[in-house]
């Protein structure tokens, strides 16, 4: 395969994903911030533009943080990289320039998905109107997955797509963590207290987990235990030890198919590694904070590794 072609793949797979997970995010602050608010102003939208990945990108175009100007940013701005209207638009040029190399039910259904939202990107919505459109956002993923797995070869062209995905959902639960850990309940409030509850359910509804919390810990919802489904339970499909449980597989299939291994399977398997041996109660000793920066450097850090092995010409 030529690296073009595994690095349009890996990147259409990767902005596919961040559009989901962009409007998870925006659905979990307009959620919170229908809670009743005690104790005074709170920073849902902070921590939601946080969560979105670009806080200088964000200032360099507004002036405050409000539901209107967050929800703009992560709806629709093109001045935004990872807008959910820019990243259906990389997707659909990555995955246009290699039409040959997908099938045409995964062609379709993320051409169809991006001529559906040019019809809406310029309308002004509601609260309500949001969600739904927010909902639309979370299924097109789904559409165009459910046609790879239906459609494509179990060949090179699926398993660098299954690496985009890997990495980017990887990056996208650790950086949920993080910033409810440090941004999201303010100093007024008790841990452990109802907004706490209510914010660690809120993050757990917005990476589909809240019945599988309930399925794995059978009792009520608590810090800990939410960190343990989504770092390192591996029959949780977005923790972390998951996707390199995923990313190690797809690596290992590609370096058998081309005769060699190197740095980027040797990373993932060193990471995998670790995950399995750490236990939550380690991570919150030694810092969960410490634990998810470390952990999205080394997911970066994979990424440069995978584009110099096998992206870049």
């Amino acid at each position: 395969m030529l690296s073009r072609t595994a690095d349009s793949l890996f990147w259409s797979s990767r902005y596919l994903e961040r559009a989901d997970f962009q409007a998870r995010i925006l659905e979990t602050g307009l959620r919170l911030a229908s809670l009743p608010s005690i104790n005074g102003p709170r920073n849902e939208w902070e921590s939601a533009v946080a969560a979105s990945g670009d806080m200088a990108c964000f200032h360099a175009h507004y002036d405050v943080i409000s539901e209107e100007t967050a929800r703009d940013f992560i709806l629709f701005n093109r001045d935004n990289p990872s807008s959910i209207r820019n990243c259906f638009a990389v997707a659909r040029a990555n995955a246009r320039a290699v039409r040959t190399a997908i099938t045409s039910e995964m062609w379709e259904a993320i051409n169809e998905t991006w001529l559906e939202l040019k019809t809406i990107s310029d309308r002004d919505m509601g609260r309500e109107e949001t969600l739904r459109f927010l909902e639309w956002v979370k299924r097109a993923p789904r559409a165009v997955e459910g046609a790879m797995h239906r459609s494509m070869l179990r060949n090179d062209a699926y398993w660098f797509t299954r690496i985009g995905a890997a990495i980017e959902r990887a990056d996208n639960t650790a950086r949920i963590l993080d910033v409810k850990y440090h941004l999201l309940l303010p100093a007024n409030e008790r841990i452990g207290g109802s907004l706490d509850y209510f914010q660690w359910t809120a993050i757990l509804r917005q990476v589909s987990a809240l019945t599988a919390y309930h399925w794995v810990y059978r009792e009520s919802v608590r810090p800990w235990l939410v960190a343990d489904l989504l770092i390192l339970n591996r029959q949780m499909p977005r923790s972390l030890a998951a996707c390199y449980a995923d990313l190690a597989q797809n690596l290992d299939l590609i370096a058998d198919a081309y005769g060699q291994h190197g740095p980027g399977q040797q990373q993932a398997g060193n990471t995998l590694a670790r995950l399995e041996s750490l236990r939550i109660g380690d991570i919150f000793q030694s810092g969960l904070h410490e634990f998810i920066t470390d952990f999205i450097k080394d997911n970066n850090r994979l990424g440069n590794t995978l584009a110099n092995q096998y992206l870049l010409s």
